[in-house]
């Protein structure tokens, strides 16, 4: 089947086109951030996922990132106890930059605990991190940033969310959407009480299926219980620990 030749993304540059809008989806909240990611991008991977949290009592709302990592650290965030609401795509901030220019800065995240403590997150990978003017310009912006915007700023580098720990935080989430405490409790007990070194030695362990106990499993690396290599694909082969 032939293309249009302007889709073939093979040719560099590509005419700049409007981000994609993603319309009403029944159900669920609708995409409130400040700006739309979704445009296209020869070096990064657009993403939109639908996600709850309990500022939204569970129901899940649209959420767009600028790319993979952006995606990962706000799993990684959603993964504990203590997060209560997340925003992405926040109002800019303004700042002075280092040719004394007023410019603006979005931060990626802001991260809101139950206790409602706010955490705004600039997400950069670790090349750029390593520039003096990248760490002019972070100084510039979290100096700028009022405290009625965050309680407190932090730098992430996104060189830390491989591949392998990106693919493993999807499929930890994935498991934590179905929530069972009576089986995580269970497959934690016999973690306690039995010998096992890969996972699939601990599934043996357990009267459930397969699946059924694999998903606990990995709720259980989510909640930080069980420890594992986050970096390596998480499979049956697996050496897991009690942490």
């Amino acid at each position: 089947m032939s293309y249009p030749l302007d889709w073939d993304t093979s040719l560099g540059e590509q005419e700049k086109r409007p981000a994609l809008q993603v319309g009403p989806v029944y159900g669920v909240l609708p995409y409130n951030g400040y700006r739309n990611p979704l445009t296209r991008s020869s070096t990064t991977h657009r993403i939109s996922m639908t996600i709850g949290t309990p500022a939204t009592r569970g129901q899940r709302k649209i959420f767009h990132f600028d790319g993979e990592r952006e995606m990962a650290v706000a799993l990684e965030a959603l993964l504990s106890p203590e997060l209560h609401h997340l925003e992405v795509q926040l109002p800019p901030v303004e700042y002075r930059g280092w040719n004394g220019r007023l410019r603006k800065h979005s931060f990626d995240l802001r991260i809101t605990f139950r206790d409602k403590f706010r955490r705004a997150v600039f997400v950069r990978n670790g090349t750029s991190l390593k520039k003096q003017r990248t760490l002019d310009e972070i100084e510039a912006i979290f100096a700028a940033t009022p405290k009625s915007f965050a309680d407190d700023k932090i730098v992430v580098n996104g060189d830390d969310y491989t591949q392998g720990y990106r693919d493993n935080l999807l499929r930890i989430w994935s498991a934590t959407e179905s929530e069972n405490p009576d089986l995580d409790a269970y497959v934690l007990d016999r973690a306690r009480n039995t010998s096992f070194w890969l996972m699939q030695d601990l599934i043996s362990q357990c009267d459930h299926l397969q699946g059924e106990t694999t998903d606990a499993i990995f709720r259980l690396i989510g909640q930080g219980r069980l420890g594992v290599n986050r970096h390596t694909v998480i499979c049956k082969n697996s050496r897991i620990w009690l942490t």
